[in-house]
């Protein structure tokens, strides 16, 4: 059995770990989007204009109402036909959309929806009064955001982050359904030229949980760091 895990000629295990490597790599591209858009649209979300707050909501509304894989094939399919569109009105040769690019665009766009609203219930649970005090003292709203709200909101926000990104891992297994040699798609591959479907889609579990392993470990390290000094309740 172990032989089919070999690395080399003689087993799958050299396909399993490059599709382990997009995997990663997919999730880690996508992570920084969807921390972008979701720092964007929270923001948007506690916004004085009710325009600003209504365009944050139709996003997040959107984004968290549709199936993750839809998102995936609209992106996929509907970016790839518009760009060559584009390409086509300037006479370019036509080209084609990286299903990567679509990877990361797709789970980061729904990375971000999600992480809007957990973002913006921490920057609601501030205490008001710290940024009086920092307005007081002469500090601009760009230092206020950033040596003030961003501190204590990334030590809010942390564990619901946390949550996504552990979601985010498991949900790059969907990008081997537009031919992405990520994990999923390798572990199929493996699959039916072997006929022995258990023992690499066992496998592939495995892997996905050691990953959550590593990752519940490491933000376990990060909510520590990031509570360091904070005093707890009846202490």
């Amino acid at each position: 059995m172990f032989d089919l895990f070999a690395y080399g000629d003689a087993g799958w295990g050299d396909e399993l770990l490059a599709g382990l490597g997009i995997t990663l790599q997919l999730a880690l591209l996508a992570l920084p989007l969807g921390l972008l858009l979701g720092f964007a649209f929270s923001t948007l979300s506690l916004a004085n204009s009710g325009s600003l707050r209504l365009v944050a909501r139709l996003y997040t509304t959107t984004m968290r109402g549709l199936p993750e894989i839809l998102t995936l094939f609209v992106i996929y399919n509907g970016v790839g036909v518009l760009l060559n569109l584009v390409m086509k009105s300037i006479g370019a040769d036509p080209v084609e959309f990286s299903p990567m690019l679509a990877g990361v665009i797709a789970l980061g766009m729904v990375f971000g929806a999600f992480a809007a609203e957990v973002l913006r219930g921490a920057f609601q649970s501030l205490d008001p009064g710290q940024t009086e005090a920092a307005q007081a003292i002469g500090m601009t709203p760009m230092q206020i955001f950033t040596r003030v709200k961003v501190p204590q909101v990334w030590r809010f926000a942390l564990p619901g982050l946390g949550n996504l990104w552990i979601n985010l891992l498991k949900d790059t297994a969907l990008v081997s359904v537009i031919a992405l040699d990520d994990l999923m798609r390798m572990t199929k591959v493996a699959a039916g030229f072997t006929k022995l479907p258990f023992n690499f889609y066992l496998a592939a579990c495995l892997i996905y949980w050691i990953l959550c392993l590593i990752s519940e470990a490491g933000l376990a390290k990060m909510e520590r760091h990031a509570n360091r000094g904070v005093r707890r309740a009846g202490s």
